[in-house]
Formats: C-alpha cells, sequence, structure tokens
C-alpha cells in the first residue's frame, strides 16, 4: 500500500488540500495517508479543518507568542523529521508557506 503524508498550516491550504486529501479517501485500499498541520494558524484551520471533514494525525505546534525564524525552523526540522521517522511515507503532500515546505522537502534519510 502507497503511504502519503500530507502537510499544511494556514487557511488557504486546508482549502488546497482538501479536494485532494477526499481524493486520497476514495482510494483508501490503495493509498494510506496522514493528515500533518503545522500549527501556524491553529485557531484559523479548525472551522475549515471541520467543514471538509479532516482530522489531523499529527500537529507540530510550532506557533508560540513571539516566536523567531530560529524558533520555526528547530521546531519544523525537528518535529517533522520525527513523524517522518515514525510514518516512513512513501512521498510527502506539501502545502505550505515557502519557509515551512523548504524544510518540509528536506531530506530526513
Amino acid at each position: 500500500m502507497l503511504k502519503i503524508l500530507t502537510v499544511f498550516g494556514t487557511r488557504p491550504e486546508v482549502i488546497k488540500m482538501a479536494s485532494v486529501i477526499n481524493a486520497l479517501k476514495n482510494h483508501s485500499g490503495e493509498i494510506s495517508f496522514r493528515i500533518c498541520i503545522t500549527g501556524q494558524h491553529r485557531q484559523m484551520i479548525d472551522p475549515l479543518m471541520k467543514l471538509f471533514q479532516l482530522e489531523a494525525d499529527h500537529d507540530l505546534k510550532i506557533m508560540k507568542e513571539n516566536q523567531s525564524l530560529e524558533h520555526i525552523t528547530a521546531s519544523v526540522l525537528t518535529k517533522l523529521g520525527e513523524i517522518i521517522d515514525r510514518e516512513k511515507p512513501d512521498y510527502l503532500l506539501v502545502q505550505v508557506s515557502w519557509f515551512s515546505g523548504k524544510w518540509s522537502n528536506a531530506d530526513f534519510s
């Protein structure tokens, strides 16, 4: 079975990925997928997650008050790397901000 990890974090990204994830649901016999959210705008994406009937399997929870670019970088690298190690996906489907996306596509092997 093909394993896919989807990664996103903001309202526009939920909207873009919802149809992709629902298409993956239609192939549940062939594709196993997990949803990972970055936690960047949690209060803004929760209503959309509910609307599109999506549930996160993983939440990086990277937002914190007065965060720095270094905090975001370290959090994405560390937390997403741990999830990738655990899940061992065949593919990543990433729809995130440029900065988070850059690190989501890093080689964690």
